[in-house]
């Protein structure tokens, strides 16, 4: 028992933690509503648990990724390819107008959630972190068990920010309001795409 409450607070406070998938999540839900939002989000929460699991099965197969040149080369120019694929999903929000007719707006996909995940530094730091913190490598069934457990609680924890962001969209009311919020969501996802891309260089320093 005491596990699964270990795992259970893990996955909520990965989850429900500030990043580049909850920042899309509200700024979504902002401009199209909940069920607008509701696309990329089970993307990105489908995208998480296949990735969880890949990484689990991978480090239980003895795959150590860090311990090779090749595979460590590689998970830097996917850190490269993520913190791209934010920055132009950041200018895309950034310079996208805004309608408080909520069915006009164009939302993120579910293959753009999930794609998003693979990309995103802090899904590989979760599952990584994860799988270690709780010897789960090799353990088929306690792996299962995991990511069962932080697939609802992922779902759940995405979805509220989608659904603040709802919420928010019908407080701001106007087209301009929305245009700004787009602004200031869209430039924080550059900004911190360009942070990544600044500590990964800097790590290689």
């Amino acid at each position: 028992m005491s596990l699964i409450i270990a795992m259970s607070l893990f996955s909520l406070s990965m989850s429900i933690s500030p990043g580049p998938v909850n920042l899309i999540s509200l700024n979504t839900g902002a401009n199209a509503g909940f069920k607008g939002a509701f696309g990329f989000v089970s993307g990105a929460t489908f995208g998480f648990t296949l990735l969880l699991l890949l990484i689990g099965w991978l480090l239980g197969a003895g795959v150590e990724l860090a311990a090779q040149n090749t595979a460590a080369a590689g998970l830097v120019w996917m850190g490269y390819l993520g913190a791209g694929y934010l920055a132009y999903l950041g200018w895309k929000i950034a310079s996208s107008d805004a309608s408080p007719n909520r069915s006009e707006q164009v939302s993120p996909s579910f293959i753009q959630g999930a794609a998003l995940q693979w990309l995103n530094p802090k899904a590989w730091i979760a599952c990584v972190t994860g799988v270690s913190a709780f010897r789960l490598a090799g353990d088929t069934a306690l792996l299962l068990q995991f990511a069962g457990l932080y697939f609802v609680i992922c779902y759940v924890s995405i979805a509220s920010w989608a659904w603040t962001g709802a919420r928010l969209g019908q407080l701001l009311g106007s087209a301009s309001r929305l245009r700004w919020l787009n602004r200031l969501m869209g430039t924080s996802l550059m900004l911190l795409a360009a942070y990544l891309i600044l500590s990964m260089l800097f790590n290689r320093l």
